[in-house]
């Protein structure tokens, strides 16, 4: 291959960050000729996703493991791992950029980073090459950082309430003061994850482009606001729809999965529930699941870690081993494109927010942390394609509520309506003629403009 350009590209290893990202790279790959892409990355991460995303179909595509700050063992929390991590940034991605230009022998020629890491602006600067960030989650919660100063201020001096609306900021006249990301209010929240968002925050708009693995049609009034406010704003998904996929071996536990799935009798009946990669409901909470599921006799399909099934009720996987699958980990897209799954009882993280969408399935949401809360309120009242868990958390009797609305309720096939709309509009998006087929081709121009071909 001869290379024109070298695209350094920089993941934030934690969550399902580094996912949709290398999913990205695998679309620029397959589009391009002569760029070659050197994917930065935890050496855990890496070995994660490019043995799940196998991508060694793409011999443009090389990952370089980064040093993730943990001493060799490491006890602690999840959120104590992103401190040290973002301690040893971005030192560590410097001497990993300086291997691959040494083994490439090409300087890097554009920076292509998740948005959390906002030093990428100053790296980019640095060598005098464009910097594209990628935002990793929906375009109202992007936009909820962007308005930081003025929520803050609202909250800190004009006194407004959690319940209060955020009626100020286009698109977002559903959403709660009580809605937002609590990294928004750094000054009262510095932990290390809302000052490095903050400081990302105040970077984009230098950035030549702000990517999003989404639709234009998803958000139209938040992405008109936005692209006002950034050099170029490019909703480039849904992924999932249009990158290609690497061959991969069938596994044991997603033969199981859709084993099961296919001996369901009817349509639409099974509840799938999961939680991503971080979050666990408390102890009192899986109970009153597993008890409105028990009630319910619904058939389900529960992907939870192995730990977190001791707190079941007594003999619960026995009583309901008739309708009911327990799995510590479920190949979430295969299960969301089956016919027999009627809802998704899930964390709210945008991937799979954005794979139910994909798939028509409407959700229920049990938020956590981040921007959850965020995504939850939206899909409620504004993209109206599920239900809230009411009061925030699992119980008994407000599960079964929400499990028959959506299963059974008028409520629920107006939900279900509304998500297979937005489906369409998501596979509209990714076609030739489709906004971001069109934003995808503006990236591509970025990316090949940025010549690079200078020998080190």
């Amino acid at each position: 291959m001869v290379m024109h350009s070298h695209i350094g590209v920089l993941a934030f290893p934690f969550g399902t960050h580094a996912t949709p990202l290398l999913s990205l790279v695998q679309k620029l790959a397959a589009s391009t000729s002569g760029v070659q892409f050197s994917f930065f990355n935890s050496s855990s991460s890496n070995e994660k996703i490019f043995s799940t995303y196998v991508s060694g179909t793409f011999d443009n595509i090389r990952a370089y493991d980064v040093w993730d700050g943990t001493p060799e063992v490491f006890s602690g929390t999840h959120f104590e791992e992103v401190q040290l991590f973002l301690d040893a940034s971005p030192m560590n991605y410097e001497k990993a950029i300086e291997e691959a230009e040494a083994e490439t022998g090409f300087k890097i020629s554009c920076l292509l980073t998740d948005a959390f890491l906002w030093f990428g602006c100053n790296l980019a600067e640095k060598r005098g090459v464009p910097w594209v960030a990628f935002w990793t989650s929906a375009s109202c919660s992007l936009s909820t950082h962007l308005y930081t100063d003025l929520i803050q201020d609202a909250v800190e001096h004009k006194g407004a309430t959690a319940e209060q609306k955020l009626s100020f900021i286009p698109g977002m006249s559903v959403v709660n003061f009580g809605d937002v990301p609590p990294e928004v209010f750094h000054t009262q929240n510095p932990t290390s994850l809302a000052v490095t968002i903050y400081k990302m925050v105040e970077k984009l708009p230098k950035s030549t482009a702000v990517v999003l693995n989404s639709f234009e049609e998803f958000d139209p009034i938040i992405a008109k606001d936005l692209k006002s406010k950034l050099q170029q704003f490019l909703n480039v998904g849904p992924l999932i729809l249009s990158s290609p996929t690497p061959p991969s071996s069938v596994t044991d536990q997603e033969n199981e999965c859709i084993s099961w799935l296919e001996r369901q009798k009817d349509p639409k009946s099974v509840v799938y529930i999961s939680f991503g990669s971080v979050a666990v409901p408390p102890g009192n909470e899986l109970v009153a699941l597993a008890e409105a599921l028990e009630t319910c006799k619904l058939p389900f399909l529960w992907s939870l870690k192995h730990q977190a099934m001791k707190l079941l009720p007594e003999g619960f996987q026995e009583r309901t081993r008739e309708f009911g699958k327990m799995v510590s980990w479920a190949p979430q897209l295969q299960v969301l494109a089956h016919s027999s799954v009627g809802v998704f009882v899930t964390h709210c993280g945008w991937n799979s927010i954005l794979e139910s969408v994909c798939n028509g399935v409407p959700v229920i949401c049990r938020p956590f942390f981040g921007d959850q809360k965020l995504n939850s309120r939206m899909i409620e009242d504004s993209w109206k394609i599920g239900l809230r868990v009411k009061g925030g958390v699992f119980t008994k009797s407000e599960t079964i509520n929400a499990l028959e609305s959506i299963l059974s309720g008028e409520s629920g096939e107006a939900i279900r309506k509304n998500v297979n709309k937005l489906k369409e509009k998501a596979k509209d998006a990714v076609e030739s003629w489709g906004s971001s087929s069109k934003n995808f081709t503006t990236l591509l121009e970025i990316l090949s403009g940025a010549k690079g071909n200078t020998r080190t």
